[in-house]
């Protein structure tokens, strides 16, 4: 296992080199080793400098002996690139319809143009990354969630084994979150959905979702009013007195699983803050909403 005085922190602003490696220590001991599966999404995904700060987080992670695996959306490219193609993007209940066309797209894009790229910025920051996809060794297998969506997935099998061997082999696993059939059909699934379910079969250490919000508000209104941890068991309240609502719910229901699944922890983290990986999982006070 690396120590803390081995850490490359070029690129960190100098006042988070201070507060990292004070701290850092006890984290390092309790993560190294371990698998920590990321979701990435949100405007991590879309801002360059948050990207790149992404990467960098990434790439510390392993240097300290953390296995990390990327899960990977990309929807606004999706959509951006069905419009250049001049193929419509219809919603159905919040989740894309997606058809034969759409779902070349959604292969084309996620598998194949974003996942690559991904896998190249890791590369450049130092990393060593590998990129997959749920058809990959049919590493997710799926059905078909609704008939109303087309080619949505929902997961009824997973095998690990490619994920695990790209660890083993010491490469960080990026994943696209596209599945298949036994037929060999192929499935958009949804980003949350993969993490939670990979976390699980994975016996993953933990899960954070990289979101565009600060985690779970008391009050959607107060950014201070942020609720450091909840139980599984309080969840119920919570959706009872809307505090969790709207475009939460699906993700704290993948929080929810992933803990039922085995994993520790999920958290919950504000991807549009600068490093927030590290100063969730290395610093004492996190920034996020912890489920346990």
């Amino acid at each position: 296992m690396s120590n803390v005085s081995d850490l490359d922190l070029s690129g960190i602003p100098t006042d988070l080199h201070a507060k990292i490696l004070s701290q850092a220590l006890p984290y390092i001991r309790e993560y190294s080793g371990k698998i920590l599966v990321i979701k990435y999404g949100g405007n991590a995904m879309i801002n360059e400098e948050l990207k790149a700060d992404v990467m960098e987080d990434i790439v510390l992670l392993s240097q300290i002996g953390v296995q990390v695996v990327l899960v990977h959306g990309g929807g606004p490219e999706i959509t951006e690139t069905l419009k250049k193609m001049q193929i419509p993007s219809v919603f159905v209940d919040g989740l894309r319809k997606t058809d034969e066309a759409t779902m070349q797209v959604v292969q084309m894009v996620l598998a194949g143009k974003l996942n690559k790229d991904l896998v190249n910025r890791i590369h450049s920051a130092g990393g060593r990354a590998m990129g997959l996809c749920g058809v990959d060794g049919h590493m997710l297998e799926c059905k078909p969630l609704r008939a109303d969506l087309g080619y949505v997935g929902e997961i009824v099998k997973i095998d690990p084994s490619p994920v695990l061997d790209a660890l083993n082999a010491g490469y960080i696993p990026v994943i696209a979150t596209v599945g298949c059939d036994a037929e060999g059909h192929t499935y958009n699934i949804n980003a949350d959905t993969v993490a939670a379910s990979l976390s699980g079969a994975l016996k993953a250490f933990a899960m954070i979702s990289m979101t565009d919000t600060r985690g779970i508000l008391r009050d959607v209104n107060d950014p201070d009013s942020l609720i450091p941890e909840i139980r599984v068991s309080e969840v119920p309240a919570y959706f009872q007195d809307g505090i969790i609502s709207g475009g939460m719910i699906p993700k704290i229901e993948c929080c929810v699983e992933a803990i039922r699944r085995g994993v520790r922890h999920c958290v919950i983290i504000d991807g549009r803050i600068p490093h927030a990986l590290l100063l969730e999982i290395l610093t004492d006070r996190g920034i996020g909403t912890l489920f346990k």
